[in-house]
């Protein structure tokens, strides 16, 4: 078992320096994470140290330099380049990536722009990942595919490779659905779907889990069970798990002599000075002008802290030539000049500003001599500066300051978690900081750092992978029950050496997809025609049993030679014969429960009720599917309590709920065709609670069959409606 990790970017860098191609590592938290655990494969739970990263190298080759490139990245470094052009990185990173999807996750909707060559070329960018993973992936390797840029990859892969166990993970915050539904209809239904291939999706926090599982029930209308969707194929997870760092690494840098150095030299100008730090890089959604004008606010209330606290504001460049980027560059320069001009003096500068890049052991340096960590994004996914400043305080000292809007701010509740949007709070939490005793601050600090300890970077990938290989096996439990190719022939077989034949068949969701409404469903005369094949074939009996009104199923079906049952049982018509009552029901109970169904079309825009004679329905397919679950939820309790001295039974379906007579339904129906004859070949299939009801009755020597990947008494599954098409043609070749 091999893992391939695919990432946007490679764990390397290539660089072309005087013709000839050089390798340098990558910055970042997703690699510098992703590289401790994969460091550490031969010591985790995972059962193998092998694996390979797949990514894009950082530089657009010829294609006479793309086997050199591709030999050394596999031999030296473990990772395998997908080629893209510059004008495919241009529209795909700096065009849909992040003119679209990160300023809307990061809810910055005013900046994200629609563009539909962008959105191409993401598409095809996704595409051009899942031919390269194509290239070198084996059947027992699992996947793990990381971040924003390639939210389409797991069902492009899942396309083609359906056995192999995929993750992804999603760096950023997933938005809220107000949010999320602002991308054009087709990319965002486009883009759950794609996400939707992976066996598990992770996030970073339950909040971000709960909005990508809102917009799934309201963009595609999957529902869930405790972060488990069922999409018809397959059953994907959703969760959380917040990505920790390499504590040790940094814990025990702090003694180490290089980071030792660069504090000695930090001292000589820092030493009188309480150190207020600042480690970000240029980004509109990390909130560096709203920190700096609160620090303003904090100089201007506390003049005792003049010439005794000092901000060192580290900005690291990012995105070099976008304009946007440059103007808020610019915007920082000024309010920094602004802000020294105005309180600073000849032996004092409040704001020490560096618009530069920060290796590990000065960055490590800068963490431990600084007093207060001032982190106040405005939207950020996790936020990993957070965790590792903690981590590299030996002496359990040291105060962060944390924006509620940051990941992070979920596992360190012990920091002083302000809103960054209010510069007040941000003065107030700065004074409060530097004026704590230093038996509140180890307090706090143990307990945090305890924490990170313990759930570092490995355990988060541990816990990652290991639960997407509990799923795949989960899953594979399910796929055991899948008609396979060998029980197919075999229920052909069985049924054509059968005498006696009798076929149950469900319609809504067994023979015809979902709709809006039931009466989009009318049969096409391709699929009478289908039916009228099967029914006639020497020695075979077809039921068709619905919950739909007798008069619906006669007109609809009435001219086949079919046995037809209406109303999950209460109405059977033989072949040949007119419809009759399977025993006497009453509706007395009607007008009592007639109301409570109309109140809740009234609280339903969408909804509406449907009476036959013997049952009503309520359904609830065309309404706000979000809030459709909360009413369908809430009417259940309702009927439940008001028919329990009532002889009904209350039925909750597909997008339905019905109430009907009791003592009747789909089994109790069943059971009477089968009485009337011997039969030596049953089959029954069926896609919701109801035909359960039938399956249960059925002989063990029956096919029963459920249509989708669920738990059922059916034997075997079949995943949708078109399979059930392609096996009743098969049958009917026989007949």
């Amino acid at each position: 078992m091999r893992l391939l990790v695919v990432s946007n970017r490679l764990p390397i860098t290539v660089v072309k320096e005087g013709g000839n191609l050089t390798f340098q590592k990558s910055a970042g938290g997703l690699v510098s994470g992703l590289s401790a655990y994969l460091g550490s494969l031969k010591d985790s739970s995972f059962t193998t140290s092998e694996y390979m990263w797949i990514g894009w190298p950082g530089i657009s080759v010829e294609d006479k330099e793309k086997e050199d490139m591709k030999l050394k990245a596999l031999s030296e470094f473990r990772s395998y380049p997908v080629f893209l052009s510059e004008e495919v990185m241009e529209n795909f990173y700096h065009g849909f990536c992040n003119k679209t999807i990160w300023p809307l996750f990061h809810y910055f909707p005013s900046f994200a722009v629609y563009d539909e060559a962008y959105w191409n070329h993401y598409k095809h960018v996704n595409e051009t990942f899942c031919n390269t993973v194509m290239k070198i992936i084996k059947p027992d390797d699992v996947v793990w595919i990381h971040d924003y840029h390639l939210m389409l990859l797991p069902k492009l892969l899942r396309e083609k490779m359906p056995e192999v166990p995929i993750g992804f993970f999603l760096h950023i915050p997933f938005p809220a659905f107000e949010i999320f539904q602002l991308l054009p209809g087709k990319w965002r239904s486009e883009i759950l779907q794609g996400l939707l291939g992976a066996d598990l999706i992770g996030f970073h926090t339950f909040d971000y889990t709960q909005c990508f599982l809102r917009c799934v029930l309201r963009i595609l209308g999957y529902e869930h069970d405790m972060g488990q969707i069922a999409t018809g194929d397959h059953i994907a997870k959703a969760d959380t798990f917040p990505m920790g760092i390499d504590f040790g690494r940094f814990y025990s840098a702090v003694s180490s002599p290089e980071v030792q150095a660069e504090k000695e030299t930090l001292k000589k100008n820092l030493s009188d000075f309480k150190v207020i730090l600042s480690v970000d890089r240029l980004d509109y959604t990390k909130g560096i002008i709203n920190r700096l004008q609160g620090y303003e606010i904090f100089l201007e209330k506390n003049q005792q802290w003049h010439r005794k606290v000092i901000l060192l504001l580290i900005v690291v460049p990012s995105r070099i030539g976008v304009e946007s980027y440059q103007q808020m560059k610019n915007k920082l320069d000024e309010l920094v000049g602004k802000i020294n001009g105005r309180f600073g003096s000849v032996d004092w500068t409040p704001i020490l500003y560096q618009y530069r890049f920060l290796p590990f052991y000065p960055l490590v340096a800068l963490y431990n001599i600084s007093d207060v960590a001032l982190i106040t994004p405005l939207r950020d996914g996790m936020n990993l500066i957070a965790k590792e400043y903690i981590a590299s305080r030996i002496g359990k000292t040291g105060i962060l300051i944390l924006s509620e809007m940051a990941g992070a701010s979920k596992e360190l509740g012990e920091a002083i978690i302000i809103n960054p949007t209010n510069r007040e709070e941000i003065s107030e939490a700065l004074k409060m900081s530097l004026e704590m005793p230093q038996e509140e601050q180890v307090k706090r600090n143990l307990v945090m750092q305890d924490r990170l300890e313990r759930y570092n970077v490995v355990r988060w990938a541990d816990d990652f992978i290991n639960k997407l290989l509990s799923i795949k096996r989960k899953q594979k439990g399910f796929n055991a029950r899948l008609l396979s190719y060998y029980m197919r022939e075999q229920l052909i077989s069985d049924f054509k050496k059968a005498e006696r034949r009798l076929i149950f068949l469900d319609y809504d969701r067994t023979l015809v997809p979902f709709a809006k409404h039931p009466q989009m469903v009318k049969p096409t005369e391709d699929m009478l025609k289908i039916l009228k094949q099967l029914s006639e074939g020497s020695g075979t009996e077809v039921v068709l049993i619905s919950g739909r009104d007798k008069n619906t199923l006669q007109d609809w079906f009435g001219m086949l030679n079919i046995g037809l049952v209406a109303e999950h049982g209460i109405w059977i018509k033989e072949k040949n014969a007119d419809w009759f009552l399977i025993k006497p029901l009453k509706n007395d109970w009607k007008p009592q429960i007639i109301p409570i169904l109309k109140t809740y079309v009234d609280r339903l825009p969408g909804s509406f009720v449907e009476e036959k004679d013997f049952s009503i329905a309520w359904h609830y397919r065309g309404a706000d599917p979000e809030l459709g679950f909360m009413r369908a939820k809430e009417l259940m309790d309702d009927l439940i309590n008001f028919t329990a001295n009532i002889d009904v039974q209350v039925l909750q379906g597909s997008k339905v709920i019905e109430i009907k007579g009791g003592g009747v339904n789909k089994g109790t129906s069943a059971m009477y065709f089968i009485s009337k004859g011997s039969f030596d070949f049953i089959l029954a299939i069926g896609d919701d609670m109801t035909d359960e009801d039938l399956f249960r009755v059925l002989p063990q020597t029956a096919y029963s069959i459920k249509v989708e990947i669920a738990p059922s008494h059916a034997r075997f599954n079949l995943r949708n409606h078109t399979e059930v098409w392609k096996l009743i043609e098969e049958i009917i070749k026989t007949n």
